[in-house]
């Protein structure tokens, strides 16, 4: 179908024409143009001179090496700090800054700034005068304040710590040095508040001395009183004299258990050579015997003579035997005199034996009378340190004292500002600016008046073409396949051919899969037919299934065709679909579903996802638990909560407006069957979220159904596309025996090959 668009006027603009008519004009353009330029000079003839001058201030921290306090911290430098400076720039346009100018300068009795003649020629002043406004009556420092703030600009250096003071005058000597005046004045007044802080710092730190100096006697004397009441004497190298005296019983009872082993040692050796028959006297406590030297010298003056008589005698002569009786005898009383030798030692090792038991006995007596001291140590040792510390920060207080003190004089602080340039007088004025204002006024009133004459051009008509009426080509038409009246007629001619071919067919194959659908060209006639389509699709689908539920078809009929082009399953009690699912969450009669594959845990995946999306898509809180699918995940989730490896927080993740919850299935391998966090971990989702998916896998021994058993909320068998009727039943059956009140099943959509 074509159809013929209207007659179309082809007007257009006739440029030539335009500047034909600004080319005509063009001498009054010229002339009003000088005439207003003549009168802009006028007027910035009479206006004032103003001389603008500025003073430079830098704001950074002055101090050294040699101003600091001792253990004071060198700053940190920064190229910019906006704060530091903004905070210069708003003291420097302060009222107590500028009243300071102002009596330094005596700008009360300048016309220019009192509200005298000088100023009477400023454009404003002018317009309010033309226009009868009458000023209010304001003091002579409100109106020399006001003067200065409007002539005075204070701005910062690009990112930098410069600051700029900008002072505009009539006058340009009296523009630099009220600029001088300004720098000056801010600077002495940061000084100023610098001193002002160093003496409150100062007059603080007084008072905190005099407090300490009270704590610190009071905690000396505790301490001094405590070492007096508990004999907490202290010796030499600075030890106790507990310490010392349980080191010194130490000594001597080590010494007595050496002498008494010696003793021993030695009365052993004497009796064990005498039992051997050897000599002892070559021992030091034999030979040094008296007795023992003197029959030693006997015995050896007899060994001589009878070495000599056995030089004529023999052995059996009775002089020879008579020294050798003799000799025998000596070395009898040497040995008797050995053992009195080893007597005397026992009896020294039994003394020392004795003074080693006296010694461990007042031992013992030290080691109470120190661990009693020791215990005092511990509150000594407690007095000192609080005393210690407050000592030490009464001489912190007294340096920084000191030299806070010091400080406080004149001159004696830097401040954190300084003029580093000097305003001087500027020769040629800042304002007006008579060639920039000229030239301006000259292009405002040229391109007005060339505005104003197009425009009126236009607007006349005289300006425009027009073109003559005609039609378009037919070969320029589009081409419309269908109007919307021709549209509705062919969707109900469509609808009343197919409930014909419905009513009229001896056996409907209402499981073959409907014919493609060829799309006509995208029109918006052509959308609309398609939504008009599929409504009356899904409201033919809903009257079969009413008709079924009636009884109105016949029970041997086969199921009606379901969407998405899948077989139906026999017929099962206690069917639901998915828009009766979403119906009863949105509505509120269901909280909580759990999900149950009776084959494939994706099939409960798919159904999952799209009660999930059209719960949100009514503005409903959901929160999505996956408890079947076994796959592992990089996030925790609830096999991580159930072996303990996650707390409740970690495995819960929120979309960022917080109206979706997921939690994942985990990186463990397993849920712990024991665990009764997953469960509470449900419960709680069902006070937070409106609807709680909970996906427990396929039907079976592996299966997490059970662990959600005492939860209040409705288990759903999902079915897949294939599935025999005999095994949905075979499954609703065993969760029925189970112990599940109600066991609904449901066919889940058709999952999209990827």
């Amino acid at each position: 179908m074509t159809y013929e668009s209207p007659a179309m006027r082809d007007d257009r603009i006739d440029v030539a024409a335009l500047f034909g008519a600004v080319a005509q004009r063009l001498p009054r353009i010229i002339v009003l143009t000088l005439v207003l330029l003549a009168a802009a000079f006028a007027v910035l003839m009479f206006m004032p001179r103003l001389y603008e001058s500025s003073a430079s201030i830098l704001v950074e921290d002055r101090s050294s090496i040699y101003t600091r306090a001792a253990n004071e911290q060198a700053p940190s430098s920064s190229s910019s700090d906006t704060g530091v400076v903004s905070s210069q720039i708003e003291l420097l346009k302060s009222r107590d800054t500028l009243l300071t100018v102002i009596d330094q300068l005596d700008l009360r009795s300048v016309a220019e700034f009192n509200g005298g003649d000088g100023g009477g020629f400023s454009p404003m002043a002018i317009i309010g005068r033309l226009l009868g406004r009458k000023a209010t009556p304001l003091s002579i420092d409100e109106t020399v304040l006001n003067n200065l703030y409007s002539r005075l600009t204070v701005s910062q250096e690009r990112d930098s710590r410069l600051i700029s003071v900008t002072v505009q005058s009539t006058d340009p000597q009296r523009a630099a040095d009220i600029a001088n005046a300004v720098a000056n004045a801010h600077v002495a007044r940061r000084a100023q508040l610098s001193l002002s802080d160093t003496a409150v710092a100062s007059g603080w730190l007084r008072d905190e001395i005099d407090r300490l100096r009270v704590v610190v006697n009071e905690t000396e004397t505790a301490v001094a009183n405590f070492k007096v009441d508990n004999d907490l004497f202290v010796g030499s190298n600075n030890t106790g004299l507990a310490d010392q005296q349980l080191s010194t019983i130490a000594s001597q009872i080590s010494a007595a258990q050496e002498r008494k082993s010696t003793a021993l040692a030695r009365a052993s050796l004497i009796r064990g050579m005498l039992e051997r028959g050897q000599s002892i006297e070559g021992v030091a406590d034999v030979r040094d015997s008296a007795v023992i030297q003197q029959l030693s010298e006997d015995k050896a003056r007899l060994q001589g003579e009878m070495a000599q008589r056995s030089a004529t005698l023999l052995s059996s002569h009775p002089t020879i035997r008579a020294l050798t009786a003799q000799i025998r005898e000596l070395d009898n009383q040497i040995a008797i005199e050995g053992r009195r030798v080893a007597g005397a030692l026992d009896a020294e090792a039994q003394i020392e034996a004795d003074l080693e038991v006296s010694l461990k006995a007042e031992l013992d007596n030290a080691k109470v009378s120190a661990s009693t001291a020791t215990q005092d140590t511990v509150t000594l040792d407690e007095l000192q340190r609080e005393a210690k510390a407050q000592r030490d920060l009464l001489e912190g207080y007294l340096q920084r004292y000191n030299e806070a003190f010091s400080r406080t004089e004149t001159n004696s602080a830097l401040p954190d500002v300084r003029v580093v340039s000097l305003a001087a007088p500027s020769v040629t004025p800042a304002s007006p600016k008579i060639q920039l204002v000229l030239v301006a006024v000259g292009i405002v009133a040229v391109l007005a008046q060339i505005g104003v004459i197009l425009f009126a051009e236009l607007m006349s008509g005289r300006a425009i073409i027009t073109g003559r009426e005609g039609v378009r080509p037919q070969d320029e038409l589009d081409e419309v396949p269908f109007s919307p009246a021709e549209l509705e007629a062919e969707q109900q001619a469509a609808a009343g051919d197919s409930l014909a071919e419905e009513e009229g067919a001896d056996e409907p194959d209402l499981f073959a899969a409907p014919e493609p659908v060829i799309e006509p060209p995208p029109s918006a006639a052509v959308s609309d037919m398609r939504v008009a389509g599929a409504d009356a699709g899904i409201a033919q689908s809903r009257l079969i299934e009413e008709l079924a539920a009636l009884g109105s078809l016949p029970a041997n009929d086969p199921a009606p065709v379901l969407p998405a082009h899948r077989a139906a399953p026999a017929v099962i009690a206690d069917t639901v679909t998915l828009a009766d699912l979403t119906a009863d969450l949105v509505l509120g009669r269901t909280h909580l579903v759990m999900l149950a594959a009776h084959r494939s845990n994706a099939d409960c995946e798919v159904l999952a996802d799209e009660l999930v999306a059209d719960a949100q898509a009514r503005g409903l809180s959901v929160a999505l638990v996956d408890a079947g699918s076994g796959r592992l995940s990089e996030l925790p989730g609830l096999s991580d909560l159930s072996g303990d490896a996650a707390s409740f927080g970690d495995v819960v993740h929120k979309s960022t407006d917080n109206s979706f919850a997921e939690i994942p299935w985990g990186r463990a391998r397993s849920i712990t069957r024991k665990s009764t966090k997953p469960l509470t971990l449900v419960e709680a989702l069902g006070d937070i979220y409106e609807v709680v998916v909970l996906l427990t896998g396929r039907v079976g021994m592996n299966s997490t159904l059970p662990m959600f058993a005492d939860l209040d909320g409705r288990v759903v068998l999902v079915a897949g596309p294939e599935d025999e009727g005999a095994g949905i039943e075979d499954s609703r059956a065993q969760l029925l025996d189970a112990g599940f009140s109600t066991v609904d099943v449901t066919l889940g959509p058709v999952r999209v090959a990827a």
